[in-house]
């Protein structure tokens, strides 16, 4: 062997922490020392580490740090809790090792039972619940008090105040001193063992919130507004206590903000939803490209998106949408605000075309130009200079501690070039302060040339590209991603379109990665966190398909990346209830409405409130109009170009139904529909509408001077236009077809084109057209029923 290669092995080693030094004991020695787990030691509220003639036993993880942390100090539950752990044993001899778990160690609780009542359902669910007699109740009095005025509990109770208000319409003061029956209190006095996200509950007259730091005390506050928010007429909270605090540190979701842009409005919504659901981690994938060959096979043309401002390549930021610095920074704080920490992800050396195309001669043209050439000096100066211009200095763009490298993907041919690339921008990211996560690729990417370990965390994806054993024994802490589980790729007929939330709920949580299923309480595993790619740039899919399929994961993963397998709902119950809770306060980005009655608006004009439901619709405000002669009594004339009829909530969607009768004294130009995220116009060509960039036409024209019933009807599939009861145009997914063949086997491709529509109701303009009998339903009608209503007239 060449003295060369032996030292490179000895460097692979080294960079394993001497983990391939250590041999695994074996299955003799294993047999023997098992039966020494099998009970736990217990004494002065401490869990004793067994010791054992020639072994070295240390205790390595727990899957509830919060009553038994990795020095075996036990916390004593409010109620009887069953906890895992994981030591390792280690031979002296010859320093073989094994990792042995103990299980279903039962602690005592405080109570002997959970009270009385039912325990309160929030999502994720609280871990420690006692039931007491009796409701805390919220009043127009009531106060948000502080002991006193230590900086992190008035910061927490600003943001409650305002979500109180947003939810509920309260604008309560804070103030300090001792709070009294039906005020709030938010304090540090929080048993330190609870970590950084644990909080506990004392709901008595005074509703208690206690956490030792900030993100916990934000986290009790989004339990009260989440009990709040499914009692909001009467305001009552049972009373009881709690002890809450997560399994898993990672409780993520990824955004592919590269082949789809994403507003900054929608990421500062998505920042309060996940807040609301307590998860801690919002990974943004800020650049990425399309596929070429739906783009016949010219990479030039092939889309590409970087979505953050760069003054070192100003042509690198996308035209078609991007983020200045200034918005990303507020969105950062923003996040930490929430107790959430965005995740900045800059993607090298493959899915890296927007680089390519803003900086020529540093793509690939053996590998395709979305790989950067690793041969090339200038592709190390410039990806240091990009990661530099936003980790560097002492007021970086990457305000958090953590930021996402990519290097994923790249040719399997050039492991040893990919692995030295991983290497250089890990040591480039951590010489700037920070740490780092990448997804896994070394066992795709196999070789000798040493990846830095310390301070790396990978995104566990796929096993056949980063084999959860092998990544173990090689030190890198690991955040679940399994594709097979928790990747959507919507409307691309892979992956998913919408993830399996029954399948999650009963059967996954972090420790499995693929067909990898880790010791409960392993420290390797921090978490996990799904992901949203955006693979088919140019789908027609908007954000709102995207919300609509990201929720239901949201409300199903964010409970089992908190409490594990620690559930306390059958899968039926958690779905039924789980229904009551919403986005966040004052979030409805799925124009979602829950009513007895599906007719949620219904207005004829007939009287001065033109409003026949007593709802939250009925502070509807019209300018510019007059009242006129409608199809049935008085309809609502629009005489002008500042006529307007606002409506106070902007949007329907989900299933929905939008009827009305127009007559238009000419035709209709311009937007008639519209809400910040979309717009019903006329022109030319007819009636269409917009939304993320997309321009739809449903190929028809209203009549003048006459009426005609118009109804709109949508949902997750497509929109529909009904005139008089009849179909005009159902416009469902379509193929797009290319006109050249897949240059690998011949066939043909195409794609699918997503025609969906939430419909815009927050401003109403019809130059010279009676509106009359406008109805809104959170159903869709079907065929009949609009033909019905129609005849009905």
């Amino acid at each position: 062997m060449k003295l060369k290669k032996i030292y490179a092995i000895m460097a692979f080693q080294l960079m394993a922490g001497s983990l391939f030094a250590q041999a695994q004991l074996d299955s003799l020695a294993v047999t023997k020392l098992s039966p020494l787990f099998s009970q736990p030691t217990l004494k002065n509220n401490k869990l004793i580490v067994p010791k054992i003639k020639g072994y070295e036993v240390s205790l390595i993880g727990s899957d509830n740090k919060v009553v038994i942390d990795l020095n075996g100090r036990i916390s004593q539950p409010l109620i009887d809790k069953k906890v895992n752990v994981l030591y390792k044993v280690v031979r002296k001899s010859d320093h073989a090792f094994v990792e042995i778990p103990m299980k279903d160690i039962i602690i005592k609780g405080v109570y002997g039972d959970k009270g009385v009542g039912e325990q309160p359902f929030v999502i994720p669910s609280l871990r420690e619940w006692y039931g007491m007699d009796g409701v805390f109740k919220l009043g127009s009095e009531s106060t948000i008090v502080l002991q006193q005025q230590d900086e992190e509990s008035a910061k927490a109770a600003q943001l409650l105040k305002e979500d109180i208000k947003k939810l509920i319409g309260l604008d309560l003061p804070v103030r300090t001193g001792e709070p009294k029956a039906g005020d709030i209190f938010i304090g540090s006095k929080g048993d330190k063992s609870l970590g950084n996200e644990g909080y506990s509950l004392k709901i008595d007259d005074v509703f208690s919130i206690q956490a030792p730091n900030y993100n916990g005390k934000v986290f009790g506050t989004r339990t009260l507004l989440q009990l709040l928010s499914q009692n909001n007429k009467q305001l009552t909270i049972p009373k009881g206590f709690s002890r809450d605090y997560p399994t898993y540190e990672v409780r993520g979701f990824m955004l592919d903000v590269g082949r789809k842009f994403f507003t900054i409005d929608f990421l500062n919504d998505y920042v309060e939803m996940m807040s609301y659901y307590k998860m801690s981690n919002f990974h943004i994938h800020l650049n990425d490209n399309a596929f070429d060959k739906y783009f016949n096979y010219d990479w030039d043309s092939t889309y590409a998106g970087f979505r953050l401002e760069n003054e070192r390549y100003p042509n690198l930021a996308s035209k078609d949408g991007h983020y200045t610095k200034a918005e990303f920074i507020a969105l950062q704080k923003k996040a930490l605000r929430y107790g959430v920490t965005i995740i900045p992800e800059i993607d090298v050396p493959a899915h890296s075309l927007s680089i390519s195309h803003a900086i020529p001669g540093v793509g690939s043209r053996k590998f395709g130009m979305d790989h950067l050439d690793l041969d090339n000096p200038s592709t190390y100066e410039v990806v240091k200079n990009i990661f530099d211009e936003y980790t560097k200095g002492p007021n970086p763009v990457f305000i958090g501690e953590e930021v996402h490298i990519g290097t994923d993907e790249y040719a399997k041919s050039e492991s040893e070039k990919f692995r030295k690339f991983t290497d250089f921008v890990i040591k480039v990211v951590q010489g700037n302060g920070k740490k780092v996560r990448a997804w896994g690729a070394l066992t795709h990417a196999q070789g000798t040339t040493p990846v830095t370990v310390k301070d790396v965390r990978l995104n566990m994806w796929y096993n056949g590209y980063a084999d959860p054993i092998a990544m173990k024994k090689l030190g890198y802490q690991q955040i679940s991603t399994p594709d097979g589980w928790l990747y959507i790729v919507p409307a691309a007929g892979y992956y998913y379109d919408y993830l399996n939330t029954d399948n999650l709920y009963n059967n996954w949580e972090p420790r499995k990665i693929g067909d990898i299923t880790f010791e409960k309480g392993d420290p390797i595993v921090d978490g996990g966190m799904f992901a949203v790619w955006n693979d088919i740039a140019g789908n027609g899919i908007s954000e709102k398909d995207v919300h609509n399929r990201v929720f239901p994961a949201v409300q199903v993963l964010s409970e089992k990346m908190w409490g594990a397998e620690d559930l306390h709902s059958s899968l039926f119950t958690f779905n039924e209830k789980k229904k009551s809770v919403i986005e966040a306060p004052g979030l409805n980005m799925r124009g979602h409405y829950i009513a007895d009655d599906p007719l949620l608006l219904y207005m004829n004009f007939d009287s001065q409130t033109r409003n026949q439901i007593d709802n939250e619709w009925k502070d509807a405000q019209a300018s510019g109009t007059q009242f006129e002669k409608g199809i049935k009594g008085n309809g609502l004339k629009f005489t002008g170009d500042a006529s307007q009829l606002v409506l106070p909530i902007a949007e329907i969607g989900e299933q929905y139904t939008v009827s009305f009768w127009i007559k238009p004294a000419a035709q209709l130009k311009g937007d008639l529909f519209k809400s910040k995220n979309a717009k019903i116009f006329s022109d030319d060509k007819g009636l269409g509408f917009t939304r993320d960039g997309y321009q739809y036409y449903f190929d028809y024209s209203l009549p003048v001077n006459e009426w005609s019933q118009v109804s709109i009807t949508g949902d997750n599939i497509g929109t529909q236009l009904y005139v008089n009861g009849k179909l005009v145009k159902d416009m469902k997914p379509y193929d797009v077809v290319m006109p050249y063949k897949d240059k690998n086997n011949g066939k043909e491709i195409k794609y699918k084109k997503v025609q969906t529509l939430v419909f815009p109701l927050s401003e109403i303009s019809l130059k010279n057209a009676i509106l009359d009998e406008l109805k809104v339903y959170n159903q869709k009608m079907t065929a009949q029923e609009l033909m019905s209503e129609f005849r009905m007239r």
